[in-house]
């Protein structure tokens, strides 16, 4: 046991969980944004508020979400304690500067991080956090006609303070009744300095990848000639590129839309 804590209590050990820890966070983003996708959708926020509400009352989904709190507190403190370390070990500065992108990513890995952090914290606040705790996220209705697929939304006053969500059918409408949390974004994302703080974190998330995900696999040791450009390309269009963007259009979109209102 005494092995195992001085293994991970090293400075290889500290990366090895910056690793796993970070490609435990790759996946969620993936899952996340795939989700997110449902704010394009034209349905009065039907399916992000279905998703949304699946996410939050299905009892795996919640234990692997509280696993992912505590992989992105973790995450976050050994590469707090990383950097404190690197800088302790090198407190001057380089003479000669390298310029490619992937080299300032890696310099700038404790800003970038830092800079997630308190996206994270200002982001669950405002969605999960009221979402899950408070009252102050309403409620709507979706009465779908099964058989001609038109559907009627309204908002919706729940009499019992404890109610949560309900789905039933009566003569063939399905009655969905669930928080709506879709409101909740459209109105946080008709904020301009929201906006401009999201797509700066999203470049933020952008360059963070782009060194973090090919570094995770480097620190755990699984580099190969054939299949490490696969893994680079992978970091850089999917991780680097399609997810970052992919999360700063829904802010842009609903933005632009609401000066239409």
């Amino acid at each position: 046991m005494s092995e195992i804590k001085q293994t991970f209590n090293s400075s290889l050990g500290k990366k090895l969980i910056m690793a796993l820890t970070g490609l435990f966070l790759c996946t969620f983003i993936i899952v996340h944004v795939a989700g997110n996708l449902f704010l394009f959708k034209n349905d009065d926020g039907y399916g992000f508020n279905v998703y949304a509400n699946f996410l939050t009352h299905f009892p795996p989904i919640e234990v692997v979400a509280y696993l992912l709190y505590l992989a992105i507190l973790v995450h976050a403190l050994y590469g707090l304690i990383l950097t404190i370390q690197n800088r302790r070990a090198r407190p001057v500065s380089y003479a000669v500067q390298t310029k490619s992108p992937a080299s300032w990513s890696s310099k700038n890995m404790g800003l970038l991080g830092s800079i997630l952090f308190l996206f994270l914290v200002i982001h669950m606040g405002d969605f999960w956090y009221k979402y899950k705790f408070t009252d102050t996220v309403g409620y709507k209705e979706y009465r779908t006609n099964v058989l001609t697929n038109e559907r009627i939304v309204s908002d919706f006053t729940p009499a019992d303070p404890s109610f949560e969500h309900s789905s039933t059918t009566e003569n063939d409408v399905e009655i969905v009744r669930v928080k709506d949390l879709h409101a909740r974004v459209a109105d946080s994302f008709s904020n301009v300095w929201y906006v401009l703080f999201y797509v700066l974190a999203m470049g933020a998330v952008s360059f963070h990848l782009l060194h973090g995900f090919q570094s995770a696999f480097q620190t755990l040791g699984w580099t190969h000639r054939k299949y490490s450009p696969v893994v680079k390309f992978i970091g850089t269009w999917l991780f680097a590129v399609i997810i970052p963007l992919g999360f700063a259009l829904m802010p842009v979109v609903y933005f632009i839309q609401s000066l239409g209102r």
